[in-house]
């Protein structure tokens, strides 16, 4: 896996910055203000996306702010210019969630994500402009999913992994209905400059403990615990060299202004003293697939991947996670060319660690 891709698997779409909450550990810088996409962005990504979508699978993540602040008629038409053949997806928070947006899903075969972190006192940091809890406003959006029969995935973030956790997450999501759970521990990034540091033996059980859990009823699709096994069945098959692409994703995001940001949604709208604003270019005046074509002409990429290489040279785990994410060096370290972070123990290193807790543990007993 070296350099970056031309050609991505997916572009993140902003169709408006606001947010209607104030989630205590949100990194975007402008979700106070309603900034809405222009549909003719939304044309111009669309010329590429198209074709991108006949070749293979493509798809577009609506990813605010909160995307169902923009309204019914101007997300219906900043959707409009993308052939059936790209999939649509929408990260939400379904607190806007009701009939009518459910109807909407369903025309348009839009696939939801719902963010949301577990039972109502885990969600305490998940509140409203007003500082009240958002929980029952969310959970009443999930009803209306339910009611009309549309799967959905969920998004959790966990603030405070540690055992006992994890399985009360578990049996949640698995009463709630979702098909996908992904599991965010809280990163510093953007806005959010909480530290991120936790005990390593706790995060390893906090991960130990969900594998059991999900091993016990596995009606879920876990989405860390999917690549960890993954990669753990690869390394024991000898097949573990095939698992990482041979370029990395540029996942593009393209912000409510047209600016395309590469590699890390959670840069859009900073603004650095060297890098400036981390864009590669706006889309009302060079085509995505022009901008792609070059992501060397961004000046923080080529040291991301100096970082990249750094990993590989000095991490163990490279092959699971082939070298982290840009936006966490940066909010970490100040820099994209540091290596581990963070992010990295608790999300990869402890995650793989604590899987294979798992693994030996019931190996053991079993």
């Amino acid at each position: 896996m070296r350099g970056v891709s031309r050609v991505p698997a997916y572009v993140v779409m902003q169709p408006t910055t606001l947010c209607n909450l104030d989630c205590v550990y949100c990194y975007l810088p402008l979700r106070a203000q309603d900034r809405r996409m222009p549909v003719e962005v939304a044309r111009a990504v669309a010329a590429d996306a198209n074709l991108w979508a006949a070749r293979e699978r493509f798809s577009v993540v609506w990813h605010g702010g909160e995307p169902l602040a923009a309204g019914r008629e101007h997300l219906a038409a900043l959707m409009a210019p993308f052939d059936p053949g790209v999939e649509q997806h929408v990260q939400t928070n379904a607190t806007l969630l009701d009939d009518a947006w459910c109807e909407f899903f369903a025309a348009r075969r839009v696939r939801v994500s719902v963010s949301v972190d577990g039972p109502g006192d885990l969600n305490g940091q998940r509140i409203s402009r007003a500082g009240r809890p958002a929980y029952d406003r969310i959970v009443r959006g999930i009803a209306a999913l339910r009611r009309h029969g549309q799967p959905f995935a969920a998004l959790c973030v966990v603030g405070d992994p540690r055992p006992g956790v994890a399985s009360r997450l578990y049996e949640y999501f698995l009463e709630l209905g979702c098909d996908t759970l992904g599991i965010n521990i809280e990163e510093r990034e953007g806005v959010n400059e909480r530290p991120n540091s936790h005990d390593p033996d706790a995060v390893r059980a906090f991960w130990a403990e969900l594998v059991a859990a999900w091993r016990a009823d596995p009606r879920i699709h876990v989405r860390e615990l999917e690549w960890s096994l993954r990669y753990v069945g690869a390394v024991l098959d000898g097949t573990s060299g095939d698992l990482l692409p041979r370029e990395l994703d540029p996942i593009p995001t393209v912000g409510h202004d047209g600016a395309v940001v590469l590699l890390s949604p959670e840069l859009a709208g900073f603004h650095d003293p060297v890098h400036g604003d981390f864009s590669s270019g706006n889309v009302l005046r060079t085509p995505l697939s022009r901008l792609l074509a070059e992501p060397g002409r961004t000046s923080w990429v080529p040291e991301f991947l100096s970082g990249v290489e750094a990993c590989r040279d000095t991490c163990p785990y490279f092959g699971f996670c082939g070298g982290g994410h840009a936006a966490n060096r940066y909010f970490e370290h100040g820099r994209f060319d540091g290596t581990e972070t963070e992010h990295c123990r608790n999300s990869k290193i402890n995650l793989l660690e604590g899987v294979l807790d798992h693994v030996r543990l019931a190996g053991t007993s079993g």
